[in-house]
């Protein structure tokens, strides 16, 4: 019996990748899925590896990589540029820490907010609400507030 993994339809691929087929022309258009020729008078057939490069592009892409990124993975995907593929990697996590940071700014100024709603007395303006009248404050000062 053939294996139904190497004849597929573009729908069967979208649907065994866990996409839609405007996904799968979206890769293509964007380089990352080869797109299989049409035989004269037929339609293209999908294989399992590209279900597998699917698989790739979107587990990549929950790591954060740019499709742009990940454009750069899969043309070192052979497994012979490890250095290549680790700085693409070190400059995403990086990427992620300057965020976390950020992130981190933010809640210590929404906590700093939310802890000054509640403590206010009276018919004082909100601390909320003032503080995004105040317009551009820096975060330090909204956490400080």
């Amino acid at each position: 019996m053939a294996d139904p993994l190497k004849n597929l339809t573009i729908g069967a691929f979208a649907k065994s990748s866990g996409v839609n087929v405007e996904t799968i022309r979206f890769y293509q258009r964007k380089g990352l899925l080869p797109e299989p020729d049409k035989p004269y008078g037929g339609i293209r057939r999908y294989s399992e590896a590209d279900v597998a490069r699917v698989s790739f592009v979107k587990s990549a892409q929950r790591l954060g990589f740019s499709l742009d990124e990940i454009a750069e993975l899969l043309r070192l995907e052979d497994g012979t540029h490890c250095d290549e593929a680790s700085n693409l990697a070190e400059h995403k996590l990086k990427d992620v820490r300057e965020k976390l940071a950020d992130l981190k700014q933010l809640e210590a100024a929404l906590s700093g907010l939310v802890h000054a709603c509640h403590a206010r007395k009276g018919s004082i303006s909100c601390p909320l609400i003032a503080s995004l009248q105040a317009g551009n404050k820096p975060l330090a000062e909204l956490a400080r507030s």
